[in-house]
């Protein structure tokens, strides 16, 4: 039979580079087809390409152009205008506590002092604004009330009642001290909190109604796996050539047992179909005899004898016959 090679095994750094390129496109394919532009009442997201990422492949050295893209999110007018509105308010804002904030090394660097001295002069500056006067009211009234009754100053009465008076204003100082401690560090700590409060105050701002944008679905490319293909389609063309030559070396075998000359003639066949070729090129048939019987494999006489014309010798029937170990002796 004809020499044959065995199918050449793929180049691995070829196969690998051409997997690389296919899942390099599914990606690709994929990114774009869940890059969907989106329109809504409040503004619209879109996609464009802003660019190539080269992608070295590391056992190749191949260079990937691997697109960037940019999604780009844009308000609708009415929505752009309350966020320009919300901007200027939120910059003079930020203005106004950033002047505020001046304040606060002043105020931060005196210690906030909550003892009793600081809490009673609190309360005693408190009470100068609010109790001193009402006693004095009062003293007055007292006062006026005496000389309607002809009691005058330096008398026991007027020393008695003022006396009386006198003991009712420490009383009510003392009942402030004891009864107002807690408004008083109310107060101080009101003091010392609220330009802290109004700075914070100043620096929140309304937020702008942002676009809302439905999630993409997500489309998956299944990807091919060239590798798999290309090893499985060499894997086949190995097992088919395996497969004929394992059919050859059967037939070369059975071919050579026949040492004895056989009727080879061409005229005493029927059914002839080529099948093959020996390896020095002549061709291998099947074929039935004309007498009957099953199917065999062989050498047309009449070729045989332009190739090797020793082996060819004529029957005392008249047709020719082969010697197959003189014919195939070269193979």
């Amino acid at each position: 039979m004809g020499k044959s090679k065995a199918p050449k095994p793929p180049d691995p750094k070829k196969t690998a580079a051409a997997q690389t390129a296919t899942n390099i496109g599914t990606a690709i394919t994929e990114g774009k087809l869940n890059q969907v532009n989106q329109v809504t009442p409040d503004g619209t997201l879109t996609y464009s390409q802003s660019g190539t990422y080269d992608y070295v492949d590391p056992l190749t050295g191949r260079v990937h152009k691997i697109p960037l893209t940019t999604a780009t999110t844009r308000l609708s007018d009415a929505q752009q205008a309350i966020k320009n509105q919300n901007d200027a308010a939120e910059l003079n804002l930020a203005t106004l506590a950033r002047n505020q904030s001046g304040r606060l090394d002043e105020l931060l660097s005196r210690p906030l002092e909550l003892n009793n001295e600081a809490v009673e002069g609190r309360l005693m500056e408190l009470g100068s604004k609010r109790l001193t006067p009402e006693l004095a009211r009062r003293r007055q009234s007292l006062e006026q009330q005496m000389a309607d009754r002809g009691i005058r100053l330096g008398s026991a009465a007027y020393d008695r009642a003022m006396r009386n008076q006198g003991e009712q204003e420490n009383d009510a100082w003392n009942q402030l001290l004891l009864s107002g401690r807690g408004q008083a560090v109310q107060e101080l700590l009101t003091e010392r909190n609220q330009p802290l409060n109004e700075i914070t105050a100043l620096l929140s701002g309304a937020q702008v109604n942002q676009p809302g944008f439905v999630n993409t679905p997500s489309s998956n490319v299944a990807n091919a796996d060239y590798s798999g293909l290309v090893n499985a389609n060499y894997q086949g063309q190995l097992d088919a050539w395996k497969t004929k030559q394992a059919e050859k070396q059967a037939l070369m075998g059975g071919l050579f047992s026949l040492g004895t000359a056989l009727i080879s003639d061409r005229r005493a066949k029927t059914d002839i179909r080529k099948v093959g070729r020996t390896d020095d090129g002549q061709a291998v048939y099947a074929f039935k005899y004309k007498s009957g019987g099953p199917m065999h494999l062989g050498l047309m006489a009449d070729e045989v004898e332009r190739h090797v014309p020793d082996a060819v010798t004529r029957h005392p029937s008249g047709f020719k016959q082969v010697n197959y170990e003189r014919a195939l002796r070269k193979v």
